[in-house]
């Protein structure tokens, strides 16, 4: 069993990394990061001001404007992506490490999920053998050739959450970077630890200057960035809140922006499907990083009539859970990732309570356990879909169970949601769970499962965000598409 580091090391923690150069801070402030499994203080890094900010933005946009990057060839700027993925596999240990300590990811979870973040950018980096950067068409008036051109949308401020930053940073930075685009990243101040390796990478795989800038701020210092009129594209994962002003800020002055927000996914379970298979992976999703994932299945439709026996079943599953210590291999999952995360996890399910819910188990700190931001896994029973409990994003170990009289019923209850970004469906049949999928509102269905697929693409519907991540449409939102009518055929058609 792997054991906590006393604290994280970096090369550079108190400089942000701006036109390839680590620098100084502008001023003294600095951010602590507390390890959630026993609160200790891991690293210090420093904060971001106003001068630090238009500074990163500034090297990312001289790095666009004059620099060679936009200018190489798609394949060119694969060979960087690739060095940077074999850079990142290589500090793999170093980034579980920092992935549990900052929001307290079961350790051996890291272990296998930060080499995703690597997979990510070599995939954008063979993406560029295939996917066409300029397209021929005949012009509608016959004369001459018609070209499709899609180029980089310019500089794009790349925000990250603290849950995952590092793939979600990847999903981001690797298909902006393959398009062309320069990046400003900006990582959360709960969670900074993984951006500064992926500098550290960046740097040691000869990225130019200016094509990737990190720093970590406060939302103020975000919001900055966010108006600043030298961003063409704002890519964000975070809250629904948070993504509503950031599309108002880029709506004033037509920027482009791509938003991940938050979720409050459906599992519709049909009348034939075995309620212990359904508890046993209910309880392992909702397990996964204590339930802090965007697009967690938190609001379990049942038959009416089943809903005692899905109860029991779940509370069964649910109670055989072990909290504890993230770098303990019994541990089944591990605190939430920070104080405030916890007294909001509580307060969701005191208001459940008020409003009638029945807490079939969980509901508090698990005993035994008096350090840390742990919280048991819980089930509320008897919701129903205008509770405070199914409409708002709770984003901690609570699932909570909705009666429903008919299989449109059940659908009707999942696409009666602000939100639209998972969702699955338990059924032995899978003409039914295809049936179903295409008439759930959301952007990903799985099939008696929680499952996502980044290849294939990943967003949401309504209020859980705009535009997708991940595949080949997660390249599309860093190009703009150019049409060029040309009287003749060109000798070399630059890609």
């Amino acid at each position: 069993m792997a054991s906590a580091p006393d604290t994280i090391t970096l090369a550079h923690p108190d400089r942000f990394f701006i036109g390839g150069d680590w620098v100084e801070a502008s001023s003294a402030a600095r951010f602590d990061i507390t390890r959630p499994h026993d609160e200790a203080i891991v690293a210090r890094v420093a904060e971001a001001a106003e001068a630090d900010a238009d500074r990163a933005v500034a090297a990312a946009r001289a790095a666009f404007d004059t620099g060679p990057w936009p200018r190489l060839s798609p394949a060119e700027r694969a060979g960087y992506l690739h060095r940077i993925a074999m850079g990142l596999s290589e500090r793999g240990e170093q980034l579980a490490h920092i992935w549990t300590n900052q929001m307290g990811i079961l350790h051996r979870h890291a272990q296998v999920s930060a080499a995703a973040a690597g997979g990510f950018f070599h995939y954008y980096g063979a993406l560029a053998e295939s996917f066409p950067f300029v397209e021929r068409h005949q012009p509608i008036d016959g004369v001459g050739v018609g070209l499709l051109a899609r180029e980089a949308v310019g500089v794009v401020l790349a925000i990250v959450p603290w849950n995952a930053p590092l793939m979600l940073a990847a999903l981001k930075v690797a298909p902006a970077l393959l398009a062309g685009c320069t990046v400003v990243l900006k990582a959360s101040p709960e969670a900074p630890l993984d951006a500064y390796v992926l500098a550290e990478v960046a740097e040691a795989a000869g990225l130019p200057p200016g094509v990737l800038n990190v720093v970590t701020a406060d939302r103020a210092v975000s919001e900055r960035m966010v108006r600043d009129a030298r961003v063409d594209k704002v890519s964000f994962t975070g809250s629904s809140a948070a993504g509503r002003k950031i599309a108002s800020i880029c709506g004033e002055r037509i920027a482009r922006c791509t938003l991940e927000l938050g979720g409050k996914s459906a599992a519709i379970v049909l009348d034939d499907y075995d309620a212990g298979a359904l508890a046993e992976t209910l309880a392992q999703s909702t397990a996964m990083m204590s339930g802090q994932v965007c697009a967690a299945l938190t609001r379990i439709v049942v038959p009416r009539a089943r809903h005692g026996e899905i109860a029991e079943a779940l509370a069964g599953a649910f109670g055989r859970l072990k909290v504890g210590d993230p770098y303990d291999d019994g541990s089944h999952l591990g605190p939430l990732a920070m104080g405030r995360q916890y007294d909001r996890v509580r307060d969701y399910v005191a208001k459940g309570r008020a409003e009638g819910a029945t807490v079939i188990c969980g509901g508090d700190r698990p005993a035994g356990l008096d350090r840390g931001f742990y919280m048991a896994p819980t089930v509320l029973g008897n919701v129903t879909n205008d509770m405070v409990v199914a409409r708002e994003e709770i984003f901690g170990p609570v699932v909570s169970l909705i009666p429903a009289d008919s299989e449109d019923h059940a659908v009707a209850i999942a696409n009666d949601s602000d939100f639209g970004l998972n969702g699955a469906v338990f059924t032995d049949d899978v003409d039914r769970a295809y049936r179903v999928a295409r008439a759930m509102r959301t952007g990903t269905v799985g099939h008696n499962a929680f499952r996502t697929d980044f290849m294939i693409g990943f967003g949401g519907f309504k209020q859980s965000g705009l535009g997708r991540e991940g595949g080949r449409d997660g390249l599309l939102p860093y190009l703009e598409s150019k049409t060029i009518l040309l009287a003749g055929e060109p000798a070399v058609l630059q890609s």
